[in-house]
């Protein structure tokens, strides 16, 4: 394998050995990310990377592969590889769940600067039993029976969320919130909870961030580079009860901003 030898010495650091791949695929990173590719344009050939890095063509299949993983690039049969468009930005602002109950605007929505019209939801509905990592997050007994609604979340028919979000059957049997045929509601969980007379009054989330699983890469259609953020959600009644546990919900962590507002009292 061929390797380049870069020299780190701080604190009487040692060399280290870096495979030629990675340097040549953080320098096509660069090319991209300064603009000499755009997105759309086709990256040069295979023997013309060879011939510019002086490598073999594994070492540039190597490269491009790990940035075709990280998402930046994308190759098709016979037609080379292309630059990828990079999603835009999307910031999720404390304030997302203060919307108006039944407006036609959802949490999700509302991250996504989307229409109603432009919002698409997959859905699968379940009955489960708490296993103890739910009993602990509902602060219930393990074997109470769960509603488990398995969401995949579109904008513009691309999957940007996934999230299996569990309220108690005793809440739910029986009611229009039990009936996936009424997702996507309008207003969210919130405005579902409160039809059924569950006033909402705090919500709590948790974040992490991890490389994706094989099903959150291929649900979101990412590659396996792309880190996720993945967080769990809990809706709290004003008795204190908590009503719903979205555990976990994932979007792309590249293009995910969580912000926060924090009011210090003097």
């Amino acid at each position: 394998m061929c390797v380049q030898i870069d020299a780190i010495m701080r604190d009487g650091g040692v060399a280290v050995a870096q495979p030629e791949y990675l340097r040549i695929a953080a320098d096509l990173r660069r090319r991209i990310s300064s603009g000499e590719w755009r997105p759309g344009d086709q990256l040069p050939t295979l023997p013309e990377l060879c011939e510019e890095y002086r490598v073999s063509g594994t070492t540039i299949r190597n490269a491009i592969g790990l940035l075709r993983n990280e998402g930046a690039v994308e190759s098709r049969a016979r037609a080379g590889t292309r630059v990828r468009a990079r999603p835009p930005v999307h910031r999720m602002a404390a304030d997302r769940y203060r919307a108006k109950s039944g407006a036609p605007v959802t949490p999700y929505t509302r991250d996504q600067g989307i229409g109603w019209s432009e919002y698409r939801l997959d859905k699968r509905f379940e009955k489960v039993q708490a296993g103890p990592e739910l009993a602990a997050l509902f602060e219930c007994e393990a074997g109470e029976r769960l509603l488990a609604r398995h969401f995949v979340f579109h904008d513009n028919d691309q999957p940007t969320q996934m999230s299996t979000s569990y309220v108690r059957w005793s809440d739910v049997a029986g009611t229009a919130v039990a009936d996936p045929i009424h997702e996507p509601w309008p207003g969210g969980t919130r405005a579902q909870l409160l039809t059924l007379g569950i006033n909402v009054t705090r919500i709590t989330e948790s974040f992490t961030a991890a490389m994706p699983t094989d099903v959150e890469a291929a649900t979101l259609k990412i590659g396996a580079g792309v880190p996720v953020l993945r967080y769990t959600r809990r809706h709290i009644a004003d008795t204190g009860r908590i009503v719903e546990v979205a555990h976990p919900i994932v979007r792309r962590g590249d293009t995910t901003i969580v912000d926060f507002a924090i009011d210090l009292d003097d």
